[in-house]
């Protein structure tokens, strides 16, 4: 149990670190860094790990249906867009916003998508003690999610204001601070779109674990098997969106600054830290049998916003806010965090065979993850 639980602190703290290093590239500009960061994320490390730690890559690929894998590659391009769109909020927004405004709508989203689905398909609801709770706790985060983006403008109002005291030059570009509420904007959009990961698994879980484990893999693998097509298939769309970018901008010559193998490194850390969220949360999630899922939901989220804010807080970017949107954003990162308690609480009170579990569990929350 310790090692599952510590696997699932780590996942947490891992992702909501992801972007920390970012803030210290040198002579990058914005396209510079997320285009480097998105061909190691989405290309680069996924396959060395696969290769490197799952045995009979081809054989588990080789038979997988071509209609699921269409179907998971169309909407791991959707899943694309949302977390290119979740690195363009984290650069207009920060890190605290940034991240408890993305993951907080995956979290909505993946609470009531599977509540959709089953109504759909004519499947029963939970029992009434677990819907109220998972309808309370979708109340609470949307709450803090709303109350988030409540903390952002009024973070923007305040830095206007402390400009035009300071006598600011209203013209200079760099003086300028990005839109919040277009921050907030993509960073909610791209939550959206960043579902399209739960779209993917549900359809590659099932003949893709089977396969897995055919070829003498552990069952937590099954993550690593989807999360390879679904990066490599969302990395196109980034890759041609980031080409379009560099050249428009015109800052290809960015990548000759004399402090790239240092960018190198941090983007690297970056990318790492990305992946490897994910597959830390599906070891924890295997590692803890039964209930492992709803714990390590519980635990893998929680720490993931709590690390996030916290961490864009030490590194100033709430240094010019009033008290009155610091208190926003702090009501807002507790309602998430009860939110997530309680969404995890309802799960539990419909007992299901530990496979099934698990499977609903990870669909919904591994790219929480964004993962």
């Amino acid at each position: 149990m310790f090692i599952g639980i510590a696997a699932a602190l780590l996942a947490g703290t891992m992702l909501g670190l992801y972007a920390l290093p970012g803030k210290y590239t040198s002579d990058f500009e914005e396209e510079n860094k997320w285009s480097l960061f998105f061909i190691l994320t989405m290309f680069v490390v996924p396959l060395i790990s696969t290769f490197a730690l799952m045995k009979g890559v081809g054989s588990i690929y080789s038979g997988i249906d071509s209609g699921i894998l269409i179907t998971m590659i169309v909407s791991s391009f959707l899943w694309g867009v949302g977390v290119m769109m979740w690195g363009k909020a984290i650069d207009h927004i920060g890190l605290s916003l940034g991240f408890s405004l993305f993951i907080g709508t995956v979290i909505l989203v993946g609470s009531i998508l599977p509540l959709g689905i089953a109504i759909s398909k004519g499947q029963s609801l939970p029992s009434t003690p677990a819907m109220i709770a998972i309808l309370s706790g979708i109340a609470i985060v949307l709450f803090g999610v709303l109350s988030n983006g409540r903390a952002g403008l009024a973070r923007e109002a305040d830095e206007v204001a402390l400009k035009a005291a300071e006598g600011s030059d209203a013209d200079d570009e760099s003086s300028k601070p990005k839109s919040y509420a277009l921050g907030i904007l993509i960073a909610v959009f791209g939550g959206l779109l960043a579902t399209g990961f739960n779209v993917a698994y549900t359809y590659g879980a099932g003949p893709l674990g089977d396969a897995v484990e055919a070829n003498g893999n552990p069952g937590w693998m099954t993550a690593m098997a989807v999360m390879l097509p679904v990066f490599l298939s969302g990395g196109v769309v980034m890759t041609f969106y980031f080409l379009f970018q560099l050249s428009k901008r015109q800052v290809w010559g960015n990548f000759k600054t004399p402090s790239f193998g240092k960018n190198f490194v941090l983007i690297f850390i970056m990318a790492f830290f990305h992946y490897a969220a994910s597959a830390m949360y599906a070891f924890a999630a295997d590692s803890l049998g039964a209930n492992g899922p709803v714990v390590v939901y519980a635990i893998f989220n929680t720490t993931c916003l709590v690390v996030a804010v916290v961490s864009g807080i030490l590194t100033g970017e709430w240094a010019k806010a009033s008290p009155a949107a610091r208190r926003w954003l702090y009501t807002g990162l507790a309602c998430m965090v009860v939110g997530v308690l309680v969404l995890a609480f309802g799960q539990t009170l419909d007992q299901k065979p530990v496979e099934t579990a698990a499977n609903v569990s990870i669909q919904s929350d591994l790219i929480n993850s964004g993962i």
